[in-house]
């Protein structure tokens, strides 16, 4: 039985729904609030002490011993995150004050590379290609041709494609200063091997997704306080539980077949729904182990979802916070010129972001190697591209932060079971591991809640 088909039987649902929502990542938190304001009662689990996942705050000390905050990973965020951008307005977090707006802005510590300027699009995309410097005619030509062709095919392409195969006319310019970053940055994965569908999403909602889609939206405080932290403040102000430090047993379901569907048990306490809200290696492993004492049809289905979401494969992303009392960057946001040897792509002025003058944050996605042979080759790029002498401050590596986004890659289902979704930036959905694929999948969960199941 393929995930999310379950046996010919109609539940309904009463209302409103008592549910939990295991996990208090940036997906199950947009769960948890969305939940709450169709009127349920959220219930939410976390094993960690804080909330945020993999995209939270780190308490931190700089080499003079005094106390800072970091993230565990430097994130960005786009103007096309159209759903997060709702979500942290609707808790509190308003955008304009915890995010630096900034046109694209993809140039080299020496200016060569692409900007686009505040112009409503497509003008911004047309003006950045006629003006990115070091580029010739040629390079230009090659991703106006292309673009064009990406804008009447509609933005798809034939099922299997590679990024690199998608933009194998382009210059080998235009390749090293726009394609590869991009691809790397919001894939999380090289352009070979790295999905040609969802890069043409992400191509379409950003470079051609109206005045604004295309913006850096920096923020300006932790990730926690950007939309976890002030999402938990704004559910306990009405009436939802978080419980921290939880981490959640078992999950087990009493399908009686009763009005209100099949009765979930997680650590023994019934609910309506669950959405489950954690990492997939952990929801896979949880789900497997609860289709054990399941009923046979849902059984097939936990275990399917299980067999698919074990398959994905992983990148790791590692960011590399260096200080040095005087650093400090032309832009917010510096491009950087990657290789095996200079492994960032791009670094980060935390002074010129949240105040903290002299830290820098390098990214290096789809990161590989030992952690200290990491760092010693991001503070060798920052000396030979930027001229500057660091100290280590703290290096953060997730091993498994994104799903790695390739032409074939078959991801796991929203729905579950009867009463039993998931959500999570690796769940099906249009956009790669980022923070509004999160959000959607959570928003996109929430929003099953009460509707009958066939």
């Amino acid at each position: 039985m393929e995930p999310g088909h379950h046996a010919p039987r109609r539940y309904g649902y009463r209302w409103p729904m008592r549910v939990a929502i295991v996990g208090a990542g940036w997906a199950g938190m947009a769960a948890a609030v969305r939940a709450t304001q169709a009127g349920h009662r959220a219930i939410v689990f976390e094993a960690a002490r804080a909330v945020g996942g993999r995209a939270r705050a780190l308490n931190s000390t700089l080499p003079d011993g005094r106390p800072v905050v970091l993230d565990n990973g430097q994130h960005i965020l786009i103007g096309a995150y159209t759903r997060t951008l709702e979500l942290m307005r609707t808790v509190g977090a308003d955008p304009a004050s915890h995010l630096l707006r900034l046109p694209l802005d993809l140039r080299f510590p020496d200016g060569e590379g692409l900007y686009l300027p505040a112009w409503p699009s497509p003008l911004d995309a047309l003006a950045g290609m006629a003006t990115a410097q070091g580029w010739n005619g040629r390079d230009r030509w090659s991703l106006l041709r292309a673009s064009v062709g990406w804008q009447l095919a509609g933005f798809r392409c034939v099922p299997g494609t590679s990024v690199a195969t998608l933009c194998r006319s382009l210059s080998p310019t235009v390749i090293a200063s726009l394609i590869d970053p991009l691809c790397v940055s919001a894939l999380n994965t090289p352009a070979e091997r790295a999905c040609g569908q969802v890069f043409l999403t992400v191509l379409r909602d950003s470079l051609f997704g109206g005045r604004g889609s295309s913006n850096l939206l920096l923020p300006t405080t932790d990730l926690a306080t950007l939309f976890p932290a002030t999402a938990a403040q704004w559910l306990h102000a009405r009436g939802a539980e978080l419980r921290t430090g939880a981490r959640v047993a078992a999950l087990q379901v009493d399908d009686t077949g009763g009005p209100n569907g099949p009765r979930w048990h997680v650590d023994g306490e019934a609910f309506d729904a669950v959405i489950w809200a954690t990492s997939c290696s952990n929801a896979a492993s949880a789900l497997t182990g609860s289709s054990q004492d399941a009923p046979e049809t849902i059984a097939n289905s936990l275990r399917a979802w299980a067999g698919t979401a074990s398959a994905l494969q992983f990148e790791a992303i590692a960011t590399v916070y260096a200080y040095a009392p005087t650093a400090a960057l032309p832009r917010p946001m510096v491009a950087l010129r990657s290789d095996a040897a200079h492994p960032a792509q791009f670094v980060f002025d935390r002074g010129r972001l949240d105040g903290q003058h002299g830290l820098l944050a390098f990214v290096v996605s789809a990161s590989e190697g030992d952690k200290s042979a990491l760092e010693h080759q991001v503070l060798n790029q920052a000396r030979t591209q930027l001229g500057l002498e660091l100290v280590p401050v703290q290096t953060v590596v997730e091993k498994r932060a994104t799903f790695a986004c390739t032409p074939a890659v078959q991801r796991p289902p929203l729905a579950i079971a009867p009463g039993l979704w998931a959500c999570g930036d690796y769940v099906a959905g249009p956009y790669p591991a980022t923070l509004e694929g999160a959000v959607r999948s959570g928003t996109d969960a929430a929003a099953q809640l009460g509707k009958a199941v066939h």
